[in-house]
């Protein structure tokens, strides 16, 4: 898709990778509407969108509360007249051992890192595919694609958000819609300090936020539908080629964090 002159709803973009996604989206010509909890840092956002981007506005809301998520896309969309494109960013991690997780926070992670993407998704989707054309952007990660240590709940929402891109993107194929799914790698994003987390098991090298900005948009303007950022997609193949030896590396790397 071309970015100058579309209309494009970001969520989770009160910081991190959805804040400089709006930002350099809105640079781009991009018309832009960003969504996020957090209403001050929310502000100042949209602030630096509208001294690119006039048109540009804002949603508050909670993306844990579904069918609130689907009232904003809607609303997003009689507001601008129309939405080029979704992209779902807003993620929450959770690093919390197996044996520590309870069924409440379980459910609290599935809601914002696949349910709402999807609910939001389907909202949009019919008026999408009446106007013959649009695209869904899923934020997903690496984790979406490795079983991750201490990261059960966070994976298997992130793994939920992968099959759910692959087959929309198939049963989509024909039509004016597409699906593009990104999987970061490690970026450098307050993901890492935020409370109720256990510690991060090793200390890895991260990109930016605005490098991941870019590889979105790069992925937004052409024609693959996954990209990886940074490129881990060698170590993917390696998982699924031989799970086994996955699974004992990454049983060895936990236990020597723990030592």
């Amino acid at each position: 898709m071309q970015i100058s002159g579309s209309t494009v709803l970001v969520t989770g973009a009160s910081s991190g990778i959805g804040a400089a996604l709006a930002r350099r989206l809105a640079s781009d010509g991009a018309t832009v509407g960003i969504v996020a909890r957090r209403q001050d840092r929310l502000a100042q956002v949209l602030a630096d969108c509208q001294a690119a981007s006039p048109q540009s506005r804002m949603w508050v809301a909670d993306l844990s509360d579904v069918d609130g998520a689907e009232g904003v896309v809607l609303e997003a969309w009689d507001t601008f007249g129309h939405l080029d494109c979704l992209v779902n960013n807003a993620g929450v991690p959770m690093r919390r051992h197996t044996t520590k997780l309870d069924a409440e926070t379980l459910d609290w992670v599935m809601r914002v890192n696949f349910t709402a993407p999807a609910r939001m998704t389907m909202a949009v989707l019919p008026r999408m595919l009446e106007r013959g054309s649009g695209m869904i952007v899923n934020v997903s990660s690496v984790a979406g694609r490795l079983g991750n240590a201490n990261e059960a709940a966070y994976s298997a929402s992130k793994f939920a958000l992968c099959g759910w891109s692959e087959a929309i993107a198939v049963d989509l194929f024909d039509t004016g819609v597409k699906v593009r799914l990104v999987n970061p790698g490690p970026i450098d994003t307050e993901i890492w300090d935020l409370p109720d987390n256990d510690d991060p098991l090793v200390d890895v090298p991260k990109v930016s936020s605005e490098d991941m900005a870019d590889a979105i948009v790069n992925a937004m303007e052409g024609d693959a539908f996954e990209t990886y950022f940074p490129d881990m997609k060698a170590i993917i193949e390696m998982k699924t080629s031989d799970p086994d030896t996955f699974l004992q590396g990454m049983a060895d790397m936990a236990r020597a964090a723990h030592r």
